[in-house]
């Protein structure tokens, strides 16, 4: 994509680019927040408010506060709370405690960091260029033909399945039934469910935030989240995964022990100054603050959902994620990011980048400032 970019802006030096790609927030954050982590800093300058490392797995204060804001009855405890500079980063640091001898199971299309932290541990196999597939990954479809949920009577067991929802990039959110059907599934195979909750916070349609909303997931779930699309965090870097207790190997044995283990070996904390601030946002009216935000770039997705709808191609997205998921049938997901770039000025990101069920298809950032949002829907209903 970046070099297809540079080469636009090569042939066209004065083209205004439209940046419809990369989930990289835009808003500002509230100044809630920004002041809490402006004066963590200044009390850097102090001898009163000086601090140097803080615990690894994170400050409780801000662990209770997770508990509290987001698992609240869900009987998840700061302890098994993990505060961390970012989700994908706890990606790879999950792939460091599984190894690379266990299967894996992935939903097709995902975000690309499930696939390539599993290539770069060795789990991933060869790839096989026909298909765009490795050979030691289970790619579980989800479309819309199976209401972007994999089909679990066609899928073989796996030691780990990840799973994200809302997904990126087809925006849907699993419904309470879908993730019990995992959780289901997960405790018949003797599988780890890795979940990622990154987008949770733009749910509106009553689905589940965490996968700890089923009963018995904690004996069988990971889950993964992040600041970052939920404060505008994707520069400050802040994130956490929670361990439950009752998640065992098969001899018995707390993976909690184990995490712990890599995260205190292989990490020295999130910032101090990243952790005020993610205090900050889960206060009363930090919290408030950072919903208006999200309303309003669900407010974009809608805008885009209705020109594209408008246009005459089939949409999915916008109402639980701030991503749209565009059906071209027929048609090259790069020639269609190509088309879009070289006639619009927009970039996008061609669906065969999340796996190869992307093909046909583009997603479609909905985090912009609402006049570029309204820019590209003049642009794109001149060309389409």
């Amino acid at each position: 994509i970046s070099r297809h970019e540079s080469e636009h802006l090569r042939k066209n030096p004065d083209a205004s680019l439209i940046r419809l790609g990369i989930g990289d927030t835009t808003q500002p954050i509230p100044d809630t927040i920004t002041l809490a982590m402006a004066e963590e800093v200044r009390g850097l300058s102090t001898i009163q408010g000086y601090r140097g490392y803080g615990a690894e797995q994170g400050n409780m204060p801000l662990r209770k506060a997770i508990a509290g804001k987001f698992y609240q009855d869900m009987g998840i405890k700061a302890n098994e709370i993990f505060v961390s500079d970012g989700a994908q980063c706890d990606i790879s640091r999950l792939q460091m405690l599984l190894g690379s001898n266990v299967t894996v199971a992935v939903q097709d299309p995902s975000f690309p960091a499930y696939i390539d932290s599993s290539v770069v541990v060795g789990q991933a196999g060869e790839l096989e260029e026909e298909t765009g597939k490795y050979g030691n990954i289970i790619y579980m479809n989800c479309g819309p033909e199976n209401d972007f949920f994999p089909d679990l009577s066609t899928i073989p067991r796996t030691d780990i399945i990840f799973l994200c929802s809302p997904n990126n990039p087809t925006g849907h959110a699993a419904s309470w039934q879908q993730l019990k059907q995992l959780v289901e599934f997960a405790k018949a195979n003797g599988s780890i469910i890795v979940h990622d909750s990154a987008y949770a916070s733009y749910i509106r349609d009553g689905s589940p935030r965490s996968i700890f909303a089923i009963p018995g997931s904690k004996e069988v779930a990971i889950e993964i989240s992040s600041f970052s699309k939920f404060a505008g965090f994707t520069g400050v870097r802040l994130g956490w995964t929670v361990v439950p207790e009752e998640l065992l190997y098969s001899n018995g044995f707390p993976v909690i022990k184990d995490f712990n283990r890599i995260v205190c070996t292989c990490f020295n904390g999130a910032s101090n100054i990243a952790q005020a601030g993610g205090l900050a946002c889960l206060s009363t009216d930090g919290y408030q603050d950072l919903c208006k935000v999200i309303d309003y770039y669900m407010e974009n997705a809608k805008i885009l959902v209705d020109g594209f709808t408008s246009l005459g191609w089939k949409v999915y997205g916008g109402k639980n994620a701030p991503y749209i998921w565009v059906h071209f049938p027929g048609m090259s997901s790069w020639n269609v990011f190509a088309e879009i770039l070289k006639k619009t000025n927009i970039v996008t990101i061609p669906g065969r980048g999340f796996g190869p069920a992307g093909e046909e298809y583009i997603r479609v950032s909905a985090f912009g400032q609402r006049q570029i949002i309204l820019e590209a829907l003049r642009r794109l209903n001149s060309f389409l």
